[in-house]
């Protein structure tokens, strides 16, 4: 009975100091759209983003891409948005979420946290709790982040505006620039459920106003993550759920000014009814 049980333990505890010991790496054969990682240089109210991603689409797996250093002043901050990206359209559930930052020059930063691709990889919720996937925050120009979506993935796209002042605009852009200096250090596994691209962004959140997103499904299924900023009054909107979604749904807008110089504005100006 002593050996049986000692059997057992050994088949629980070597499998667990061999999870345990695989270690996240900065240093693995990425996929191009993966290659690098962006961060930030802060120098008082401006800020240099280093390797903001700027790919040129010809399919959803066809690509070119620029990388590009950006300088932003953080005064000019004007606007935060939230990107809700559902997978299924029968189920809201398994979805992607992002942020975009808007200044008043017309320029737009997107931050969407993700796993980071090793080529030959795909994203799987199961490997994503095994340690498979390092976390990576993409920080791009919206052509990039938002149109490979909504033009070339065919999913579609809610962005919301968020309510915040001008004060927390900047606390979370300052956040997100230096979670992903923090990455760039220290690189981290991502998780399915603890660490995705909506739990990093209720982490934020929560770092400015501490407590103002408890923890929920919502979190792991985040395509009800809107129904959960709605109610939590971070969207900035009164409109019921299910009109929110048809008012910042930007499918239409996406395909057809996907050429358009003023992309960005253009997404957030609602199609006329016929």
């Amino acid at each position: 009975m002593l050996r049986k049980r000692w059997l057992l333990a050994g088949l629980l505890v070597v499998p667990t100091i061999a999870w345990t010991a695989v270690k996240p790496s900065n240093e693995r054969d990425w996929t191009p759209d993966n290659a690098r990682l962006a961060w930030a240089e802060f120098r008082g109210d401006s800020v240099v983003v280093h390797n903001v991603r700027n790919a040129h689409y010809t399919t959803q797996h066809e690509y070119t891409v620029v990388w590009e250093d950006r300088v932003y002043d953080l005064r000019r901050l004007r606007s935060v948005w939230f990107g809700v990206e559902p997978f299924e359209r029968d189920w809201r559930g398994p979805a992607h979420t992002f942020v975009s930052f808007g200044f008043d020059d017309g320029r737009y930063l997107a931050a969407s946290v993700e796993i980071r691709k090793e080529r030959g990889e795909s994203f799987s919720p199961l490997k994503g709790v095994l340690r498979r996937f390092e976390l990576i925050y993409v920080l791009g120009d919206e052509r990039d982040v938002v149109k490979l979506r909504t033009n070339y993935r065919d999913d579609d796209v809610y962005l919301y505006p968020v309510r915040a002042t001008p004060e927390q605009r900047r606390e979370m852009f300052v956040e997100v620039l230096q979670r992903a200096n923090r990455l760039r250090e220290k690189p981290e596994f991502y998780n399915t459920i603890f660490n995705n691209c909506t739990t990093n962004l209720a982490r934020h959140v929560n770092r400015i106003s501490p407590g103002r997103v408890p923890f929920s499904y919502r979190l792991v299924l985040p395509g009800y993550a809107d129904e959960l900023a709605l109610r939590l009054g971070i969207l900035d909107t009164d409109l019921p759920i299910e009109q929110a979604r048809k008012r910042f749904h930007i499918n239409a807008q996406a395909v057809k000014y996907a050429d358009d110089p003023e992309f960005s504005l253009r997404i957030r100006t609602p199609e006329p009814e016929l």
